[in-house]
């Protein structure tokens, strides 16, 4: 099924297409008369809804979030920003032979391209044991699968299908030229990049409504459940692959990545590779808020600064009014 296009509609345009209802909030006029806010999505992005007012509420009955809803409406503007107005009621669809993945935000890169850079740097390690120990994931179709439509977060960076794909390898590419002028082990920064976060397969889900947090991921996280992971494939491994001192050195990039306890790490990065990866992460996650806040009109009134602190940057930025 063809998906539409959010990002690419333009102001009088009409929208004849299947969204899932992203997000829905029940306000009150200040005379006390009801209406609703929704958000409507797909994998291109998400366009929010006019207020739909007291006379038309019959329009969006059952139109909660998770549901997809079949929409007719025009694209409006109000205050420089987007929005849809319906012409019609919404009208629940069946999620029979829906793929949930087609109604959620998506990465635009192209999956194979980074799986092509994630494959050469595989092939070209020296290290017989950091190949062997990468080998145990990226060479696992099963992995690769649920690796590949993985986001990197619920909610926040790279939360899209593909976002861990992506993040994993912007942390692997800014470490590894950080590791070339530091003089650092190249090799040891790239294998700890690719193993970081791969306890995010078992701690998020994609479902109707959007991305979630597996029971896993709430009791656990990521971090604990990474470590669990490698722990589990090293098992594998002949013996002599791997020395228990090595072991415990791709664990700690598991464990310190977040920097410090306060973020969620267990220990902090002990090692100048670990320390490399954990602004690695940072550089990839931090970089990727900024560009989307900045690219988005909804943070903005027609202005170079931003209206007030967007999640999750949490200050204002500026979007550039020249160019260089």
């Amino acid at each position: 099924m063809s998906v539409l296009d959010l990002s690419k509609l333009k102001k009088g345009d009409r929208v004849q297409h299947p969204l899932m209802v992203q997000a829905r909030d029940e306000r009150a006029t200040k005379d006390g008369k009801p209406f609703s806010t929704l958000t409507l999505g797909n994998r291109s992005g998400s366009l929010d809804v006019a207020p739909i007012w007291q006379e038309k509420l019959d329009w969006v009955e059952g139109a909660v979030p998770g549901k997809l809803v079949q929409v007719l409406g025009t694209v409006s503007t109000y205050k420089d920003k987007r929005q849809l107005e319906l012409t019609g009621p919404l009208r629940v669809l069946p999620m029979d032979g829906m793929e949930p993945g087609d109604f959620v935000p998506a990465i635009s890169e192209e999956p194979a391209k980074l799986w092509e850079w994630i494959d050469k740097e595989r092939a070209g390690m020296k290290s017989r044991a950091l190949r062997a120990v990468v080998d145990l994931f990226y060479a696992d179709d099963d992995f690769r699968v649920r690796f590949e439509r993985c986001p990197a977060a619920p909610r926040g960076h790279h939360a899209l299908v593909g976002g861990l794909l992506l993040h994993v390898v912007e942390v692997a590419r800014i470490g590894k030229g950080i590791a070339h002028v530091m003089g650092a082990h190249q090799e040891l920064v790239v294998a700890g990049a690719l193993l970081h976060d791969i306890g995010k397969v078992e701690s998020y889900a994609i479902e109707p409504g959007g991305f979630t947090v597996t029971p896993a991921g709430y009791l656990l996280g990521h971090i604990v459940l990474g470590s669990l992971m490698l722990e589990r494939k090293l098992l594998s491994l002949p013996t002599g692959t791997l020395t228990d001192a090595q072991a415990l050195e791709l664990h700690h990039f598991i464990q310190s990545h977040h920097g410090i306890a306060e973020y969620g790490a267990a220990v902090p990065p002990m090692t100048v590779e670990a320390e490399i990866l954990h602004w690695a992460d940072e550089s990839s996650a931090k970089a990727s808020s900024m560009a989307e806040v900045i690219g988005s009109d909804e943070h903005f009134g027609g202005g170079a600064f931003s209206l007030r602190k967007p999640f999750p940057v949490d200050k204002r930025v500026w979007r550039r009014p020249h160019g260089w």
